[in-house]
């Protein structure tokens, strides 16, 4: 386990805007200048008394701006593809821990998307539910966006506890800087909380969106976010854009909120 002093204080940051990455939508390989000197910031390596009781059903379903939240932060740019990005104060304090323990192995990482909300999600999911018009059953069309994009109301990225890193393609990830970079995380990302929610679909995780390498969810949040999803969300409750629907016919909460890596439930 990762030995490395940091000196422990809270990091305060704002941004003017929120801003998110299209995952599946945008597939080239980043090229990022990115920042190799020792954090020079202040964080916390152990947030005090941070609880999540007071994160209710609008949160879960991404009904809020985390701009304007108390707990949610700005992403700097020097740790992102892009500026204006909002996550979990816990998940970022998290995620400095692990990229700097990473950046003394010589691995890089890079946040390329972060919170998206109900409203940023659904223009994500409406613009491929019209790329995608050709399909006119609009079950098997949802089920082609669900390869690897989620509905509005069923999206970890609500959170602020998820994150996607570096590139959004499985194959970057099997050779060279990708490979290196897969290893370590497989290797340590628990360390710092991490875990990896949709790993290659077999008999453990027969359903659900496809394999994402470069998406990483900070389990001590997403954890108490799934917990209420298996309590008090239906499929009943997703709607408020095209093609939602069919989400009863397809059993989206079941299938796909709940159809993740068992590891970053039972940990």
């Amino acid at each position: 386990m990762w030995k490395f002093s940091i000196v422990l204080f809270a990091l305060v940051t704002c941004a003017p805007k929120q801003g998110e990455g299209n995952t599946q939508e945008n597939t080239d390989p980043i090229k990022v200048n990115v920042a190799s000197e020792p954090l020079s910031e202040t964080i916390v390596a152990n947030p005090a008394d941070t609880t999540y009781h007071s994160y209710g059903f609008n949160m879960l379903m991404g009904h809020f701006d985390p701009a304007k939240h108390k707990d949610y932060v700005v992403v700097e740019a020097k740790y992102a593809d892009r500026s204006g990005m909002y996550i979990h104060k816990d998940t970022y304090n998290a995620f400095l821990l692990m990229r700097e323990a990473a950046r003394l192995d010589s691995v890089n990482l890079v946040i390329r998307s972060a919170t998206r909300n109900f409203d940023y999600q659904k223009g994500i999911w409406e613009r491929k539910w019209e790329k995608e018009s050709a399909i006119k059953d609009p079950v098997t069309r949802a089920l082609k966006i669900l390869e690897y994009s989620s509905m509005p109301g069923t999206s970890r990225h609500h959170w602020g506890s998820d994150i996607d890193l570096n590139n959004f393609n499985n194959s970057w990830f099997e050779k060279g800087e990708g490979l290196r970079m897969w290893n370590w995380l497989e290797e340590h990302a628990a360390e710092f909380g991490f875990c990896r929610p949709y790993t290659a679909k077999d008999e453990l995780r027969p359903n659900g969106y496809q394999e994402e390498r470069w998406h990483w969810s900070y389990m001590p949040l997403s954890k108490y976010f799934m917990s209420m999803a298996k309590e008090k969300h239906s499929d009943s409750e997703i709607n408020g854009f095209k093609g939602a629907e069919v989400a009863d016919e397809i059993n989206v909460v079941e299938n796909y909120v709940m159809g993740v890596n068992k590891q970053c439930i039972d940990n």
